[in-house]
């Protein structure tokens, strides 16, 4: 014969309501009364209906997570945050993948009825959005948290974006650069998300109070991924004129490209070319690259945290929350070398 919550209620000697609440991990229950009754609910084999649960209290103990890609290093270790937050406090994920651009999947994840039938909270993972799907995201009746970067009027969990792009171009001026290219994630698309736009004014702004000029055809647009670091690094190194001396990369992907790409043309990383990024990416140590480290996966574990919170009833548990970060100096950026001139062209296509 199944257990039931009344055989765990009997054991431990609380009502079947009461072990209905635990199990649920809903508020009115002490930490000591809710350990107890899981303890005796694990021994015995019980496991709460989740079907049962939510038809009497409307809760599918279920948290969506929104996100453009699931492939991308930012995104994977976010989600491995949440994982670990929602199996700490019995709670199941439900992914919707946005499958990167403007598709149907995109259109049917943002069907409101959709998401409020599956799940009691949603978290956002670094997504630009149209103003019809913010509209929608504010007309959920949940929790709401956006990781990674700020969604207008929504709370978020994310670094400051204007000052990390600051921090890492300040720290290719203070090597004596004045030659830096960047190369950033923001294109002429309608869907526009505030970081890249925030990285490129921190850059910027560090460049326009240090008075120094800001080349525009050292300009390059890539997509946070390794091969358009390349392809910028080819699209620099054969344009006509004077070359950078340092590269600010909106991304640790981006600058792997780069670094990858001038080691293929023989240009040293950081003899002629400095190199820096922003993420910390796992691999950012092997490969020897500076860069401004944050952590999606302590991000998405605190806005997680939030969610649930909120669900337990702690009203103002989902707050907007800024990350910490934190200047990695490695082997990819150096002083300017005076003995060569800023505007020198290095080995190249062409050269």
């Amino acid at each position: 014969m199944a257990v039931t919550a009344d055989d765990v209620a009997t054991v431990a000697g609380v009502s079947t309501a009461t072990v209905s609440r635990a199990m649920r991990g809903l508020p009115r229950v002490s930490p000591k009364t809710r350990e107890k009754i899981l303890a005796i609910a694990e021994d015995l084999g019980y496991v709460a209906s989740s079907s049962a649960s939510g038809l009497a209290t409307g809760r599918t103990r279920t948290v969506g997570v929104l996100a453009p890609y699931v492939n991308r290093w930012f995104f994977s270790a976010a989600l491995d945050g949440v994982c670990q937050e929602l199996h700490g406090r019995g709670y199941n994920l439900s992914l919707f993948n946005l499958g990167g651009g403007r598709s149907r999947n995109r259109d049917r994840a943002f069907n409101r009825t959709m998401v409020q039938k599956h799940i009691d909270a949603l978290l956002v993972l670094c997504t630009p959005l149209t103003k019809e799907e913010i509209k929608h995201l504010h007309q959920v009746d949940m929790p709401l948290i956006v990781i990674g970067g700020p969604v207008i009027g929504c709370s978020s969990v994310a670094i400051d974006d204007y000052a990390v792009a600051e921090q890492a171009t300040n720290h290719l001026i203070s090597l004596g650069h004045k030659d830096i290219a960047l190369l950033h994630g923001d294109d002429d698309s309608a869907l526009k998300f505030a970081v890249p736009i925030l990285r490129i004014k921190g850059f910027k702004d560090s460049m326009v109070r240090a008075e120094i000029p800001i080349r525009k055809q050292w300009d390059r647009f890539g997509d946070f991924t390794a091969v358009s670091g390349r392809r910028a690094l080819v699209s620099l190194w054969e344009q006509p004129g004077p070359r950078p001396t340092a590269i600010f990369c909106a991304s640790d992907e981006m600058a792997f490209g780069v670094i990858f790409e001038a080691r293929r043309l023989g240009i040293s990383v950081p003899g002629d070319l400095s190199v820096i990024g922003i993420d910390d990416h796992e691999l950012s140590e092997a490969v020897g690259l500076t860069t401004i480290r944050q952590s999606p996966t302590d991000q998405a574990q605190i806005g997680t945290k939030m969610l649930l919170d909120e669900l337990a009833g702690h009203r103002g548990a989902v707050r907007t929350v800024v990350a910490s970060h934190e200047l990695m100096v490695r082997d990819s950026t150096a002083p300017l070398q005076v003995s060569r001139p800023s505007h020198a062209r290095a080995r190249g296509p062409g050269a």
